[in-house]
């Protein structure tokens, strides 16, 4: 099964649009985990079972394992995401960007290392940046395109023949680079604006949405400006907000995060043929 399939097949089957970001901070861990050898795996598989009939998608991002050198750590996470809930896609959150013989070799630590079903890619260095993650045609390739950060904007609103840059990327995947229809894109829920206008540019391709949670994005705009014909076409991230959602005392974390991943999915599922 590809991406896109899996994809679509965990949006009925969980009624769900939310991705659940894993971005391990040892810092916000509760009290005694974050001391133990396996305490990141232990953590984010507690998240995972918690949330797994709630979620279209999981989105490790490797920067928080690299940091700890818990690489090992994520492959054991990204095995049992493969394992136990193999119905639903996983994105490696790595956002790459280089060329040529470099960019095969993370594509193979995306998908050969860790088995993601998709990859988030950075297209700043063009075609032959992207195209060697195209080789495995059954994964797919998430292109950012209008992030979630303020400076965002230094760049992505650049005019280009008459359009900001972020509009142009999204015309260049939707009808150039997207041979293999695996593409989809990344724009940020805190331009509810610009994320209307890349669906009306791309169609029905997925969209990956961070800014939702912490990051302060509007649900119901975001769904409304997101959405497909058929009230689907997104994965809106939540990380922090589900991960974190236990005070330092209280409220089992893993407990608190099925609530508020529950509280995140009904929320977004109000709006999505609204």
């Amino acid at each position: 099964m590809n991406f896109m399939t899996k994809l679509s097949a965990a949006w009925a089957r969980n009624d769900s649009l939310l991705c659940v970001g894993l971005d391990p901070d040892l810092a916000r861990f509760p009290a005694g985990l974050a001391d133990e050898p396996d305490g990141i795996v232990r953590f984010c598989k507690a998240i995972i079972d918690a949330t797994a009939d709630l979620a279209c998608a999981f989105k490790p991002q490797i920067a928080y394992f690299a940091a700890l050198g818990a690489e090992a750590q994520l492959e054991d996470i990204c095995r049992y995401l493969r394992e136990t809930y193999p119905h639903i896609p996983l994105i490696l959150d790595a956002k790459r960007g280089d060329i040529g013989a470099t960019a095969h070799q993370y594509a193979r630590e995306a998908f050969d290392r860790y088995g993601a079903d998709a990859v988030t890619v950075n297209p700043y260095m063009g075609f032959d940046s992207v195209e060697p993650y195209m080789a495995w045609p059954d994964r797919g390739v998430i292109v950012l395109c209008r992030t979630s950060n303020a400076g965002g904007s230094d760049l992505q609103f650049l005019d280009v023949g008459g359009q900001p840059l972020y509009q142009h990327v999204a015309r260049l995947v939707a009808e150039k680079w997207n041979r293999n229809g695996q593409c989809a894109l990344v724009v940020g829920a805190t331009f509810p604006d610009e994320l209307a206008q890349v669906r009306k540019l791309i169609g029905d391709m997925p969209l990956l949405v961070p800014g939702v949670g912490a990051q302060g994005g509007d649900v119901e705009a975001t769904v409304r400006a997101g959405r497909t014909a058929d009230g689907t076409g997104m994965m809106i991230n939540s990380s922090r907000a589900i991960l974190y959602a236990a005070p330092q005392a209280g409220e089992d974390f893993a407990a608190a995060a099925r609530r508020v991943a529950r509280e995140t999915r009904d929320e977004i599922n109000r709006y999505r043929g609204a």
